[in-house]
């Protein structure tokens, strides 16, 4: 079935339309330079700042610099480097289950999922989206950095934040099978599905297949994405990226560091516009599907 959302703005049944996002800006400094470099270069229609970071604020400032980028809020509840840590935006209170020994937000999804309290998790995502208006970001969406969101003691905060603040939540269009493969136990997949299809229902724009280039090689990129786009099936594509510059502190917090310059790097290959051309996907963002949900709120 054609993507209703995809339909209302003028794409046929068999259209693929691929938004190219950037995970992670303001992680790290090289991140901040690195998305600037692909905004300069019109390759990256979009991105999402993790707020708790950082370089948060230097993220916000391309807010300002490129007023055309599609910006949204990278959901952050985890932080996974040993020597490059940040901590939530909300609390300080280690009964929220939103800080570890070290006093930062926990490293891994499992301990967020294990130990999070709900409310806490709600409050910390209305500060993040909150302080991301203050600093001038028109988010345009939320999304969630590693998933760890995507479970459903936290999924409808997720969905709450992003409807108050008027973002679009970037939610996959999953069944059961989808949402297991996310990591989710049986019982929480099929909590997760119904509320998927309660969302189809509702007419909110879903996500239909999620891509992401790798993290964990570097090299050249470039016939990688060639592969990938013309693999694609018709409906909405979530492509993730995570471009970096290759700088010193890039390479002493992430471990990954190889394939976030890589990324980065294909993004300017020359060779890049033809790859997309060949594919014969369209390029969009998250501003014309948010522009469709605020349409049905207003009706």
């Amino acid at each position: 079935m054609p993507n209703p959302a995809l339909t209302a703005l003028g794409y046929g049944p068999d259209d693929r339309v691929v938004i190219f996002h950037a995970d992670d800006l303001g992680m790290c400094e090289a991140t901040v330079t690195g998305c600037a470099d692909l905004f300069a270069a019109g390759t990256l229609p979009s991105a999402s700042v993790m707020m708790p970071c950082p370089w948060g604020p230097a993220a916000a400032d391309l807010a300002r610099q490129f007023p055309d980028a599609d910006l949204g809020v990278h959901l952050t509840l985890t932080s996974e480097w040993p020597a490059y840590r940040w901590g939530p935006l909300s609390t300080r209170d280690p009964a929220s289950g939103l800080l570890d020994a070290q006093g930062y937000l926990p490293a891994t999804v499992e301990a967020v999922r294990a130990h999070a309290d709900p409310d806490a998790v709600r409050a910390e995502l209305h500060a993040q989206v909150s302080r991301a208006l203050a600093w001038g970001i028109d988010a345009s969406h939320v999304d969630a950095h590693m998933g760890a969101v995507a479970h459903p003691k936290f999924l409808p905060a997720c969905l709450e934040v992003a409807q108050v603040h008027g973002a679009l939540p970037m939610f996959p269009n999953l069944d059961e099978h989808g949402w297991r493969s996310h990591g989710l136990t049986a019982a929480d997949a099929a909590q997760a599905a119904a509320l998927t299809r309660e969302l189809q229902r509702q007419g909110l724009p879903l996500v239909d297949h999620l891509v992401m280039l790798p993290l964990h090689e570097g090299g050249d990129h470039v016939p990688l994405i060639e592969e990938l786009l013309l693999a694609l099936p018709a409906g909405l594509t979530h492509f993730i990226l995570h471009p970096a510059r290759d700088t010193p502190e890039l390479r002493a917090a992430a471990h990954d560091w190889a394939g976030r310059v890589a990324n980065w790097r294909a993004f300017l290959d020359p060779r890049l516009p033809g790859v997309i051309r060949r594919s014969g996907v369209h390029v969009s963002s998250y501003r014309p599907l948010r522009a469709l949900l605020r349409a049905a709120g207003s009706t």
